[in-house]
């Protein structure tokens, strides 16, 4: 089965049918449905375009299962057919921020990229605008949890995990932040129903 041999739900069904979802059916995710997953995630929205996001998805058993120690042993991990582990790598946007200026803008466009960037975080140590490329990667994880249930998939959002631990199983550069792992797959339970503040709860209005 494609991506499109069924409807793809919309934005509210997506939101409202959105569950965190830790028992998985226990098949192999269809890889062309992963990838438009990841396709559709990487359309977020970044300050400037930096895409700061990286995806590093995880299929093999031995490997989730290294995942699943560094995550305190939570069964989910394990229990996905794919975990993906999204992260920040600011250093990587940084080195690389031309490519991230629209075609459209031409030369000047990736001259202008490079020195508003050398500007904003040339005088910035690692970690603080390492911080600043997490709150763009954040955006794309939210992203990835809607485009996977848009195409009838389920997530849980995890930060409960040891992040030199999994930078270690991955090989992944000291410098580098998580947004968090998200175990995929198809629902074999139906989790709880939402329970949420009211809007009013949640808004002043001004």
């Amino acid at each position: 089965m494609t991506a499109t041999a069924t409807r793809p739900l919309n934005v509210t069904e997506a939101i409202e049918s959105r569950r965190s979802i830790r028992k998985y059916v226990q098949e192999p995710m269809n890889q062309d449905d992963l990838r438009e997953i990841l396709r559709l995630a990487s359309l977020a929205p970044s300050a400037w375009n930096a895409q700061t996001w990286r995806f590093a998805v995880v299929q093999d058993p031995a490997v989730k299962a290294q995942l699943q120690e560094a995550a305190y042993g939570q069964g989910q991990v394990t229990n996905a057919p794919a975990v993906i582990v999204v992260y920040s790598d600011m250093e990587d946007t940084l080195q690389t921020v031309e490519d991230t200026a629209h075609p459209g803008m031409g030369d000047a466009g990736r001259t202008g990229q490079r020195t508003t960037f050398d500007n904003v975080f040339g005088h910035q140590d690692v970690a603080q605008r390492g911080q600043w490329g997490l709150s763009q990667a954040n955006i794309a994880f939210g992203f990835l949890m809607l485009a996977a249930r848009g195409l009838d998939y389920d997530t849980v959002p995890m930060l409960g995990f040891q992040p030199d631990k999994v930078k270690a199983i991955l090989g992944l550069p000291e410098h580098v932040q998580f947004a968090g792992l998200l175990p995929i797959g198809k629902r074999a339970e139906d989790g709880f129903p939402h329970h949420r503040h009211s809007v009013e709860r949640l808004t002043t209005f001004y």
